[in-house]
């Protein structure tokens, strides 16, 4: 089955830099909720990355699903707590974003 794959720049609402580190400890410390949360969306990859560009603050993200749309479907039903932290960090920090489903030009990995 081929994989759509998904990837977003986000960027932050100046002075955002303590929230981001927030959210990542909280996602971390309850990674058992969140991977839970990605099996339920069909999300085999979740990946988050920050940088600044020209003094300004981004995040992008880049996923991988058999289904981006089923992905986005079932995370809007999602009743997983760890969804609803993610959620209220994308309200606090998001200034804009922008994102696509693209074609997969090159996907390594060991574990193949």
């Amino acid at each position: 089955m081929a994989k759509e794959v998904f990837a977003r720049i986000i960027k932050l609402k100046p002075d955002s830099a303590s929230h981001v580190r927030a959210w990542a400890e909280t996602m971390n410390a309850r990674k058992d909720e969140a991977v839970a949360s990605l099996r339920d969306e069909g999300v085999e990859i979740e990946s988050w990355f920050s940088l600044t560009l020209d003094g300004d603050d981004y995040l992008i993200c880049y996923m991988r699903a058999g289904s981006m749309k089923q992905a986005q479907e079932a995370a809007a039903k999602s009743a997983h707590a760890i969804d609803a932290v993610h959620q209220q960090f994308k309200v606090d920090t998001w200034l804009r974003g922008a994102g696509a489903v693209g074609r997969l030009l090159l996907d390594l990995s060991a574990r193949e």
